[in-house]
């Protein structure tokens, strides 16, 4: 291991204990439980799945700790346990944000850059702005959106934004961090029964709940210009959240070099057909995975592609900035932005190309944006179906979905 890597690794444990450090004194209260709807947003394919088979695990003897700090019915497990374990905080030592503040666009266009990332959800017409600079130091958001009760989350050791409905048979939920990890990935808890919850997947591992399974809601990471210009009525989080972060900071500087190894991994042999910090955007439809390497997308930055059956389309644009980079995360390099949509539209398929600059369908010419709008042409007003595509390292997709396809033009 040369200097400079372990110079990179001594940071990131600074990381972790300026995080420990800004731990609050206490957890934070649970939220006001808002109605409970079921209505997602119009024609998202969420990739919702069935709660997968219960397999039970033996009893085991809990991580290190949790016993202490959680209720959590722990004789129920899924995963070894051997596989879990601390990340440094506590549990709640990073805070949720349980009550969200928002701002508008114009409001926020004061201390947001151009360049800088932020996660996009939208339910029923309601457009909602996460910036990374706030989710890097909180990781976890308790919202209702567009009517819907969702959890915003960010994993920064497996740059993963995910986005859930927090309604699981009919109760609602709302989460918090265990201060724990699995594969390098956040392990969360919800606050009613203190199960506990795999981000990466959205499965309930250990607890009364094990075996559930949330449902995925779209997200993605964009460009602040780019979300201000599709969603000038967007509702922005606040960084008046309750506590004191050094907002636009981010603790894990150099993280992302595609060169580091992945910090507190432990877990399967990341098959090295990328290296474990390759950043791809990630597809699963119908049991099929597929990982679109962001270095292809530079180069093929429009994709047709298939995945489970179904035709989807994969734009990548620049412009946005890396959250894992750089101290200040505006200074961040560009890595850009994918999102991904169903090619299905009006019982035909289309094929979207690169023309220039713009995207054009094969079958009517119509021009299309990043959003999956139809700017110009026959199709003009028309939206393509969003599917739930999210951003990881390779290695933590790798983890949990090794017989993932990779996506070579």
């Amino acid at each position: 291991m040369d200097a400079q890597t372990i110079f990179r690794i001594i940071g990131l444990a600074v990381a972790l204990l300026t995080l420990t450090a800004c731990a609050a004194a206490s957890a934070p209260p649970p939220i006001p439980t808002p109605p409970v709807t079921t209505t997602a947003a119009p024609g998202a394919l969420t990739n919702a799945t069935a709660a997968p088979t219960l397999n039970l695990l033996p009893d085991q003897d809990p991580p290190p700790g949790a016993s202490a700090e959680f209720k959590t019915d722990f004789t129920r497990h899924t995963v070894p346990y051997a596989e879990i374990f601390s990340g440094g905080p506590p549990k709640d030592g990073i805070p949720a944000i349980d009550t969200p503040k928002f701002v508008s666009v114009n409001d926020a266009d004061g201390w947001l850059k151009s360049n800088e990332p932020v996660i996009l959800v939208e339910q029923n017409g309601d457009a909602r702005a996460y910036p990374l600079q706030i989710l890097i130091w909180h990781e976890i958001v308790n919202d209702t959106v567009g009517g819907v009760p969702v959890v915003v989350t960010f994993c920064p050791l497996c740059n993963t934004a995910i986005a859930f409905e927090r309604t699981v048979n009919g109760r609602v939920l709302d989460f918090g961090a265990t201060g724990r990890l699995r594969y390098s990935n956040l392990v969360m808890y919800d606050r009613q029964t203190e199960t506990w919850w795999q981000q990466a997947t959205g499965e309930a591992i250990a607890g009364e709940m094990v075996g559930e399974q949330l449902n995925f809601v779209p997200a993605s990471i964009i460009a602040w210009s780019d979300l201000k210009t599709a969603h000038p009525n967007a509702q922005v989080l606040s960084r008046e959240t309750g506590y004191k972060r050094p907002y636009g900071q981010n603790p894990y500087v150099g993280y992302d070099d595609v060169n580091n190894p992945p910090f507190l991994y432990r877990g399967p042999a990341t098959p090295d057909k990328l290296k474990p910090i390759a950043r791809v955007l990630t597809v699963e439809l119908n049991g099929d995975a597929v990982a679109y390497p962001y270095d292809v997308l530079q180069t093929a930055p429009v994709v047709n592609d298939t995945v489970g059956g179904k035709p989807i389309v994969v734009f990548w644009k620049p412009g946005t900035a890396s959250a894992l980079d750089a101290g200040s995360i505006a200074n961040g390099r560009d890595v850009g932005a994918g999102l991904a949509y169903s090619r299905e539209l009006d019982n035909q398929v289309l094929n979207l190309k690169l023309d220039g600059a713009r995207i054009l369908d094969e079958q009517t010419g119509s021009e299309w944006n990043l959003f999956g709008q139809a700017v110009n042409g026959k199709l003009q007003g028309k939206q393509l179906t969003p599917i739930v595509a999210i951003n990881h390292f390779w290695f933590s997709w790798a983890a949990f979905k090794p017989q993932t396809r990779i996506y070579r033009p």
